[in-house]
């Protein structure tokens, strides 16, 4: 008797949990169809890289022409020396952006010894605000300050130090610095949160015994804090090196233009205007292809190297 009702309590415990996982998959079902619809359903435009698209023709109306895409890529010198140029700028504008990562970490570690709270809560929101802003408000608040016609121009010419406007915009020199300050400005304060929020889980008596033996608030900071951020922040590094190839493209369309458009378009730009501009989505969509596979073995070589060095992977 004892042994059926301890079996009737495993099958009802069983039934239970079994009920209690399927319940947490119900939860997380609307994000994994939101993932499928934007992530994974969208490759199936892969195929046009096979095919001499020309719109508004459907696929079947269109010449299948294979590998010829691909081919171009590596074949041709003018589209060879057109996608070593934009690979160039990528590689520049991830690699600077990988060299100031560790800008977040320091901006929330001075962030936190802040003690008055009201002014700690103003910088704080006065820097994350920008990530909030579009590009597009962006480049038109840079067009204000540093256009020919700008305010930073006309207070030059007004003080006498220059005679000519300075063409901060409108011109091809320090291009990767410029989005390189421009994209910390936007992104310093959002991305110092995480850390925040890593400098919040630590222990404090760790910061209490330390200042018991005389330990000053850079040395807190030195020995305590950036060693419990680590963890965190290599993360960080090798999701950046994973998506090396990603720069995005707001940021670089909205300040192209015919003076800086050899240094300033990365891969992302490139693949859209050769297929929105270029009228060449085949060629786009074969380019968009290699740098998906590319990116994919950046990941997995991250994640190698994740495992030999933390003893842990990051997918």
């Amino acid at each position: 008797m004892r042994s059926a009702n301890t079996t009737s309590k495993q099958m009802f415990s069983k039934k239970r949990n079994d009920w209690r996982s399927f319940s947490y998959f119900l939860w997380i079902l609307p994000f994994l169809i939101l993932v499928f619809l934007f992530s994974y359903f969208p490759l199936h435009g892969w195929i046009y890289s096979f095919f001499d698209y020309k719109p508004p023709r459907s696929l079947a109306q269109c010449e299948f022409v294979g590998l010829q895409w691909f081919k171009m890529l590596f074949t041709n010198k003018t589209q060879v020396s057109q996608l070593l140029q934009v690979l160039k700028n990528t590689f520049a504008m991830s690699f600077l952006g990988i060299l100031t990562s560790f800008f977040p970490v320091f901006f929330a570690i001075f962030l936190n010894e802040i003690k008055a709270k009201k002014f700690k809560t103003f910088v704080q929101t006065f820097t994350t605000l920008p990530n909030f802003i579009s590009w597009v408000l962006i480049y038109s608040v840079a067009f204000s300050l540093f256009s020919s016609s700008g305010m930073v121009n006309t207070i030059l010419k007004n003080w006498g130090i220059v005679t000519e406007p300075i063409k901060f915009l409108d011109s091809d020199s320090h291009t990767y610095l410029w989005m390189l300050m421009w994209n910390v400005w936007k992104n310093l304060g959002w991305s110092a949160i995480i850390y925040l929020a890593s400098i919040a889980s630590i222990d404090q008596e760790q910061y209490e015994a330390a200042s018991i033996d005389g330990a000053n608030r850079f040395q807190l900071m030195r020995h305590i804090t950036l060693p419990a951020l680590m963890p965190t922040f290599f993360i960080m590094l090798m999701l950046s090196v994973a998506n090396f190839l990603n720069n995005g493209l707001d940021q670089y369309y909205v300040f192209q233009n015919s003076f800086n458009k050899e240094h300033i378009q990365v891969l992302d730009l490139y693949v859209y205007n050769i297929g929105m501009t270029g009228s060449s989505y085949s060629l786009a969509t074969a380019i968009s292809m290699l740098k998906s596979i590319v990116s994919i073995v950046l990941l997995a070589s991250v994640n190698v190297v994740s495992k030999k060095v933390r003893g842990e992977s990051i997918i």
